[in-house]
């Protein structure tokens, strides 16, 4: 680990920052007395040096701000809580793309390169799995327009080589926290006795708790991976019928009404949604990260949604 004074000099580029994910990377490392400055769309927020703007398309001055950083990580990507209609799926697509080439060219312009370069990506880049765990090594790629945005995705960020420069792409799961994500949106459902199983229940989730997505990033930026792809969810994913009982039992909620495919399909029309979202089984688990030696603080969801439900 490195001494406070080590700290104090060490600088984190979040890209696409000033979302939930973004937002508790940002506390989280100030706590451990890194600088952290946020590239971010919202103009409103650039008040001072923690956040510059950047509209993720074009190269400008804020490209100054990755030189002699310690590490850059890029989040940045439209939201896939929409209607996948032409336009969307455009956004959705061009938006990791364009900003992950960005990123790689302002890195080969830098004077001194940042030691890590951290690239999110999905855990919806395995197939649809009910029967097998999808490990990093042995994990079946799946297919359709979610599988080939995050094959896309990957590609662009490794298609830059850079000798002195660790480059990651964490496949993210659902991430559970109390101030963002899910678990926000399931409890609205919960407390109006609409959380029931969704679609047939047997479909897994894959999810990990904020704290120790926050404690895999330190991880990583400490020298403590070889691997350049890590799953990032928790080792023991739960279906779908297992993981809203559970829910329900931490709110004190004895009953959900179930919700059918059918009504989900409209439920996701009607809030300008995809099902996908909630149906595709995520059975990931991170072989990566176990076999070297990192322990987790929440590895079950039992425990995850205690610490998160009040």
């Amino acid at each position: 680990m490195y001494s406070n004074n080590e700290l104090m000099s060490k600088k984190i580029v979040i890209a696409g920052g000033s979302g939930f994910i973004g937002k508790e990377i940002k506390k989280y490392f100030e706590t451990l007395n890194y600088k952290v400055v946020i590239l971010t769309t919202k103009k409103a927020l650039c008040k001072n040096g923690e956040y510059i703007y950047w509209d993720g398309v074009n190269m400008g001055a804020w490209a100054a701000t990755l030189d002699g950083c310690h590490a850059v990580i890029n989040l940045a990507g439209k939201s896939v809580n929409c209607r996948y209609n032409e336009q969307n799926r455009r956004a959705i697509l061009t938006s990791r793309l364009r900003s992950t080439e960005l990123i790689g060219e302002a890195i080969q312009n830098t004077q001194r390169p940042p030691k890590y370069w951290i690239n999110a990506s999905t855990a919806t880049i395995y197939r649809h799995s009910e029967d097998m765990n999808m490990t990093e090594r042995d994990g079946e790629i799946g297919d359709g327009f979610s599988v080939e945005v995050a094959k896309r995705w990957e590609r662009a960020f490794f298609s830059f080589k850079f000798q002195n420069i660790k480059q990651i792409a964490l496949r993210i799961a659902i991430v559970l926290g109390k101030e963002g994500g899910v678990i926000p949106e399931l409890e609205k459902i919960v407390k109006i006795g609409m959380g029931g199983t969704q679609g047939g229940g047997h479909q897994y989730i894959s999810w990990i708790h904020i704290e120790d997505m926050m404690r895999i990033i330190e991880y990583v930026l400490t020298d403590n991976t070889k691997a350049i792809v890590i799953n990032c969810a928790a080792p023991n994913a739960v279906t779908n019928k297992y993981f809203m009982q559970t829910l329900r039992y931490k709110m004190n909620r004895s009953f959900g009404i179930t919700l059918p495919t059918w009504l989900l399909k409209i439920g996701a029309l009607l809030k300008g949604t995809e099902t996908e979202l909630l149906l595709k089984s995520r059975r990931v688990y991170p072989q990566n990260l176990l076999v070297q030696g990192f322990k987790f603080n929440y590895p079950n969801v039992n425990q995850a949604l205690e610490s998160l439900i009040n």
